[in-house]
């Protein structure tokens, strides 16, 4: 009788997908994760620091594919399709939640399950550095006197990076151009090739070129003052209110397909919430510019939740009333 019942008990659990030894075993194979952005920006190299360590912690491999367009959205299509099984997750970003803001991609959050926070990127207007306006104010005087005419390139459109570039402007009670691009390696390229006049990014993405004293920081779209970077002033001290609809943040953060079963789900949450938490990943962060501020699983997705009430306010007065003025 004790056999028979362990044996029901034993395969009901198999259907249910918690079968111990069963959970034990994932992951049985490689992990696909996916960077919804060009090679080189700044989640795509967070992503390899983190699967040098995760392969480092627990012999994982994760193996990295860029899938960059339509500021996040064919990626993360991608991996909200793939089999729920665990092994294939993707980065998502702010800016894929400003998309869903403005229904500019058929995703909605509910495709997914959050697994862990990467990184909270602060952002920062720059220019190139031996040329043009030098500091914020003079920057904001030259969009002043040239409406219409300066060029502000962003990863992507519609989303955090476009948001501040349209506050930049209305800073200087001004319109510019907005030139987006597929990610933040072909942003830095060309500001320091000087063939736009500004852009907004991350300190990870462009700490290289502002070292090589090829572009510089002006501005920091954030309340206070970065440690790896205490001369670059914020929009906030010198007068410019940046943030009128609340608080925005810029991050990054794993998650995996709608339907995931929740003991996949944990192995996940449990393999790279170890990597993001590491000592190495932290000091990859404080060398980067990157906040690590590690959230993880139904924590996170409160977090996502809250982020995407912000956008859904912030985005829709920024750009309703930029194409007003169009």
């Amino acid at each position: 009788m004790k056999r028979m019942h362990f044996a029901a008990w034993a395969m009901t659990a198999m259907l249910a997908g918690h079968l111990p030894s069963a959970v034990a075993q994932f992951p049985e194979k490689d992990i696909q994760f996916v960077i919804p952005w060009n090679a080189g920006g700044s989640n795509d190299i967070a992503a390899r620091q983190l699967q040098k360590i995760v392969a480092d912690q627990s012999g994982v491999t994760l193996i990295v594919e860029n899938v960059p367009g339509a500021t996040g959205s064919i990626g993360m299509t991608k991996v909200a399709r793939a089999k729920p099984d665990g092994y294939m997750v993707g980065m998502g970003t702010s800016s894929t939640l400003a998309q869903i803001s403005q229904k500019l991609t058929p995703l909605t959050n509910d495709q997914f399950v959050p697994i862990a926070r990467v990184s909270v990127d602060p952002l920062m207007l720059l220019v190139p550095a031996d040329s043009g306006p030098q500091d914020l104010k003079s920057f904001l005087q030259h969009i002043k006197d040239n409406p219409g005419k300066v060029s502000i390139g962003t990863p992507g459109s519609q989303n955090l990076n476009h948001i501040f570039a349209t506050m930049t402007a209305r800073a200087a009670q001004a319109s510019y151009i907005n030139v987006p691009y597929t990610g933040g390696a072909k942003v830095i390229a060309d500001l320091a090739g000087k063939q736009i006049a500004a852009a907004v990014l991350k300190p990870s993405e462009s700490k290289s070129q502002i070292d090589a004293g090829k572009v510089k920081p002006i501005g920091l779209f954030a309340t206070e003052r970065l440690a790896i970077m205490p001369d670059v002033p914020t929009f906030k001290e010198l007068g410019y209110d940046v943030f009128p609809y609340g608080p925005l943040v810029q991050m990054a953060y794993i998650v995996a397909p709608a339907k995931t079963p929740e003991s996949v789900r944990e192995k996940l949450i449990e393999l790279f919430s170890s990597a993001i938490e590491s000592a190495q990943f932290k000091s990859f962060a404080d060398s980067n510019g990157v906040i690590v501020s590690p959230l993880k699983g139904d924590d996170l997705t409160r977090e996502i939740n809250a982020v995407q009430k912000t956008l859904d306010s912030a985005s829709a007065k920024v750009f309703n009333k930029a194409e007003e003025k169009k």
